[in-house]
Formats: structure tokens, sequence, C-alpha cells
């Protein structure tokens, strides 16, 4: 620590003051020096903890406004963001911006107690113990490798998804992954069955299949039929309550498409599934003749499913926060987010809730129409 030049007592007065030259009357009281003393090591302790807390590296994850990524735009070398082949494309206007957060954890990254003081008092940033992201510090290698899973998982949703929407139906062979232990499905369908009909209607995409089970409320029976290896069965049971009051099977499913075009996604520092909603419009931009943005700056956040189905995310505070400092005027967010917009939309940046693909699209429409006054807000 370097001290400056003069004492605090000695550039009290400038030299020269008639002050500075007046003779102290009488002894100097012993308690000022006490005084003084205590004060003195006060000081240096505080100093020494300060210098401590802004060297000792500190095991917390500090998260906050991340880059956001124009999905329409290109990269450093020119390359589209969003690349399709198999379809022709047309040239969109505008920018359609997926928002990140950036979290730099204590276990990975080189960050002191002062930078997490600091980020605790920041209404742009939020700490949390590390153990808190993953629970066990040892789990970070898979946490990373699920984000980075569910970031192609993504993809491929917001292709189907995007292609479903403009009416070009995706092929899909549905596998069953597993049954849920609580399903009335236990001991009627099997790991590896594939779904071909469901209520006597053939299901061969999944967003048939979605709207095929949509139909039906908790309590209702339905009929499924598999191919079990080279056996067609057919099963009934009743249906679960998802906890929402919606109905489901109770099984894992996993599907495979056969995805008309190829989609390839120029973006390799960003994981997890909060960007599909964003990759779906920009797939829905870019094979449609019309100029949907008009120029806007419209960005967003949210998970796809393949049948195009918004799903909630987290740090929605933050990626509002950096949609704004990139130049956004509009925003999507999913609309069980809504609680978490209230109270912290940035200023000059409009707020409007989607439920599925269907909204997102209308939406962005409306904003390159300069008609947003019928779009639903948060």
């Amino acid at each position: 620590m370097t001290l400056p030049p003069t004492s605090p007592v000695e550039s009290a007065f400038a030299p020269g003051d008639a002050a500075e030259e007046r003779p102290l009357e009488g002894p100097t009281p012993r308690v000022s020096t006490r005084r003084a003393t205590v004060m003195s090591a006060a000081g240096l302790v505080t100093s020494i903890l300060i210098a401590v807390l802004t060297v000792i590296p500190s095991q917390f994850a500090i998260g906050g406004p991340g880059p956001t990524y124009d999905t329409l735009g290109v990269d450093d070398s020119g390359e589209p963001l969003v690349a399709i082949e198999g379809a022709p494309t047309y040239p969109a206007s505008g920018e359609l911006r997926l928002t990140t957060v950036s979290v730099s954890r204590g276990g990975s990254s080189l960050f002191t107690m002062g930078s997490v003081l600091a980020g605790y008092f920041s209404s742009q940033r939020y700490v949390v113990p590390e153990e808190f992201v993953f629970g066990d510090p040892d789990q970070e290698a898979d946490y990373d490798e699920q984000a980075q899973q569910d970031w192609i998982t993504s993809q491929e949703s917001a292709t189907v998804s995007a292609l479903e929407a403009l009416g070009v139906p995706v092929p899909a062979t549905i596998r069953v992954a597993g049954v849920q232990e609580d399903s009335n499905a236990v001991g009627l369908l099997q790991t590896d069955d594939v779904l071909t009909a469901i209520d006597g209607q053939p299901v061969e995409t999944y967003t048939e299949m979605s709207e095929a089970v949509s139909v039906h409320e908790p309590g209702d029976m339905i009929q499924v039929t598999v191919m079990r290896g080279e056996e067609e069965v057919t099963e009934s049971f009743e249906m679960l309550d998802a906890g929402d009051g919606t109905a489901v099977m109770g099984i894992w499913i996993d599907p495979t498409f056969d995805i008309p075009i190829d989609v390839t996604v120029q973006i390799d520092r960003v994981g997890g599934p909060s960007a599909g909603t964003m990759f779906s419009l920009a797939i829905m931009d870019k094979l449609t003749e019309e100029d949907e943005l008009s120029g806007q700056n419209v960005a967003g956040t949210g998970t796809i499913d393949a049948d195009g189905d918004v799903g909630p995310i987290g740090g929605i505070q933050f990626k509002m926060d950096g949609a704004s400092k990139a130049g956004a005027e509009y925003f999507l967010a999913p609309v069980e987010n809504c609680e978490d917009v209230r109270g912290h939309v940035p200023q000059g940046l409009s707020v409007f809730s989607v439920d599925n693909l269907d909204d997102a699209y209308t939406a962005v429409v409306a904003i390159g129409s300069g008609n947003t006054s019928q779009l639903p807000t948060c």
C-alpha cells in the first residue's frame, strides 16, 4: 500500500496559513493520543481486511446480462449465424436477437470477494454460492455437457416447430424412452415401443401426437397403438394430471425427425435451450418472402418444443437488460415468466408475452407493421 505524500493532519492547512503557526496552549491531552492510536489501528485492520477480500479467490457464481446474437445476422467471417440448405431463403431486414445470461464461476474463473460484494449490491448482477449452481462442484463438467446437449436439441426442436408452423409436416418416429412409475401405462407400454396411432388415428408427426393427447383431460381413457418389434399392440389406460390441469400419458418419448432441410447455427459460445424461440422465428423469417420485421430490432427468449410450445427460462431480468443495451426496442417473453418481467423492464423496451410459436410470429409481424396495440403484455 502506498501512502499519500502527507497525512490528513499535515494537509489540513496550506503552508503559510496563520493557523499553522499558532502555538498550542497547554499540554497535549493523552486521550487524543489513545484515540488516534485506536483509530489508526482500526483503519489498518480495515485496510488489511479490504486488501484480503479483494485478493482471495471466492467460490461463488456471479451472473448478469450476457451478449446477444442476431439470428438473422452474420458472424465475424461473414457467414450467416443461422444457415439453411435444402430450401429457398429470402433476405430479411431488422434483427431477431437471442439473449443470454453471462455466468462466471469461482471454480473456473478467478475473481475475488471484492467482485462478489460488488455483484451483490448491483441491480444488474446476481451472486450465489457456487454449490447452488451445481449442488456438487464435481458436477460442473456434467452441467456444461448437458447445457451443450440442450443447445443442440433446441436447434432441432426450433427447426421442426418452424416448419410445422409454416405448414410443412416433419415426419417423426416416436419411440417410448420409458414409463413413469406412477403412470397407468406401466405394464402396458414398454421402452422402445414406437407410437403409430392414438385413439385409432395415425400419428406420423410429433405435432399430430401432441394434438391427439391435448384433447384429453386428466382421468380420460386414451388408446395407444404401438409397434413392438414386428408386432402391433393396442393398449388403453387412464391419463394423468401433469399438475397444471393438463392430461399426460406418463411416458417419456424420444422422437427421431426426418427434417427436409439442413439448418446450421454458427454460435458456439452459448449453451442451454433458452434460444429455441428466436431460432424458430429466424428460420420462419428466412423461409418466407414476407419481410416480417421491416427493419425493427426485436429480442427475446424462451425454450421451444417441437410442437411449438414456448417455455419459461431463468434470468429474464438480465436478458432484458442485455437486449436493451444491444439496441432492441421490443422483447418477446414467455408468458410463464411474466411475474419476473414485471418491475424489471428497462426504459424504452416494450415487452410482449407469448405462449407458443404462433404467438411469437404474430408479434413479430405486428411489430414490423407498427401495429402492436392488440399484443398481450406482461
